[in-house]
């Protein structure tokens, strides 16, 4: 099966998305943005493939006459027994790359007791490793640096505290390490961690009958070939791939958005690093468009920075601000100075949902801004970016483009955060089938 690849590379975040010859997504995958731009590719990539496959999977699987519910069941099943497989050979890595840190002469005088309190702590994250992707466990996050992290320093603690070790210097020894284990994708073949995963799942007897087995086999064996691939985003300069294999993020988030939303003339996405306004025919070809300048403020660094600054997760902001009866009047949503007057407001008195709720309106104003030198709105209207995910920021545009605009169709897609590579998959399509449209910008 031929694959067109689009993959972008943003600030905080790396998107890729593989679509089908028929312009059917196939699979998506996302990955934290690294120092090193080539392993994000490659593991946003590793991701789409993955999901593609149980894309796949239910295709197979619905083209039988098994019932649908059990059908999702046994996907679910397969998934986490899947990620499963995938969070042990990373740890097994992590293991390995810690004691490579401990042979060192600097640990020489501490004998066999680092390696034995690393190996104590690696054997306790592999025995409660099945709970974490057990039926309803909950996880902040799926990065396998937030999940083992959290855990190794839990568990570090007890194991050095009974080992007579200091605590931080096992705290040194992660912090080395997960860079490294980081900085290259598990290097396992997915076909084997699917069939190791088939295998669980049968020792799990969750229902799956030969049927099943069978019809995932057949999935595995369609082969997913990149035919093409094209690269955009905020990162695109540091992208190890060929100019010709290249497009604006601006062409990409138009195109990406009118695929979404055919109806769509005006767009605004808002990422980590930049916000942009962009207006498309209705073919999604860029008739105009306007960014921010080179300051962060406003986009989702800025929000990331006054997560930290309350000690509150990006995710937990949203959520308080629209529990605001009186937002507050934000002067700046200058970076900068962001954390002083947030600390001047709350030491006047400022409820903390009040203060939240003023800086996003704050940040959709600015953003207003730049969709108005764009050339304003007009129907249809589609928000894109990590920001269309926070609930207070989509409140407060939709309040700003009636009190401006009046009634317009305002599309926020559950997969806006992949607008830009889907529309880097679709160019990839039409540079495989010699017929590329538009002009770069």
């Amino acid at each position: 099966m031929k694959t067109f690849v689009g993959i972008d590379l943003g600030s905080t975040t790396t998107k890729a998305v593989l679509l089908d010859e028929k312009t059917q997504v196939l699979g998506r995958g996302i990955t934290n943005s690294r120092s090193n731009y080539d392993t994000a590719c490659r593991v946003a990539s590793q991701e789409a493939v993955i999901d593609a496959r149980f894309t796949l999977f239910r295709r197979e699987l619905g083209s039988g006459d098994g019932d649908s519910g059990q059908i999702e069941e046994f996907l679910g099943a397969l998934e986490r027994a899947f990620r499963l497989e995938q969070f042990l050979e990373q740890l097994n890595d992590l293991e390995r790359t810690c004691l490579e840190q401990v042979r060192g002469e600097r640990f020489a005088r501490l004998g066999d007791g680092v390696r034995e309190a690393i190996t104590e702590v690696f054997r306790q994250l592999r025995e409660e490793a099945p709970a974490l992707f057990a039926p309803g466990a909950t996880r902040k996050s799926d990065f396998f640096r937030d999940i083992a992290g959290s855990r190794y320093l839990t568990i570090a603690e007890t194991v050095a505290r009974d080992a007579g070790l200091p605590y931080d210097l096992l705290l040194n020894v992660y912090d080395k390490s997960i860079i490294a284990v980081e900085n290259r994708p598990p290097s396992g073949q997915l076909s084997d961690k699917f069939h190791a995963a088939l295998k669980r799942v049968t020792r799990e007897d969750t229902g799956m009958n030969e049927t099943f087995r069978e019809a995932v086999e057949r999935a595995l064996g369609i082969e997913l070939e990149e035919t093409y691939l094209v690269g955009t985003g905020y990162g695109r300069v540091t992208l190890p791939f060929s100019k010709e294999h290249i497009r604006s993020e601006i062409l990409c988030h138009g195109l990406g958005a009118h695929m979404m939303y055919p109806g769509t003339r005006t767009v605004l996405d808002i990422g980590g690093q930049d916000t942009k306004g962009i207006q498309v025919d209705e073919n999604g070809i860029v008739e105009n468009f306007q960014m921010n300048d080179r300051c962060a403020a406003g986009c989702g660094r800025y929000l990331g920075y006054i997560a930290d600054e309350m000690n509150m997760g990006l995710h937990e902001l949203g959520p308080l601000a629209m529990k605001s009866g009186k937002p507050a009047r934000i002067n700046s949503t200058c970076t900068v100075f962001a954390g002083a007057e947030l600390r001047d407001r709350l030491a006047l008195g400022e409820k903390r949902e009040d203060i939240l709720a003023g800086l996003h309106r704050a940040i959709i104003l600015r953003a207003m801004s730049i969709i108005s030198r764009s050339g304003g709105i007009t129907d249809q209207f589609t928000f894109t970016g990590g920001v269309a995910k926070n609930e207070a920021a989509v409140r407060e545009l939709k309040k700003l483009v009636v009190e401006n605009y009046g009634e317009v169709t305002i599309n926020i897609d559950p997969d806006s955060i992949y607008t830009g590579a889907l529309g880097a998959a679709e160019f990839a399509r039409r540079a495989a089938e010699g017929r590329m449209e538009g002009v770069e910008a």
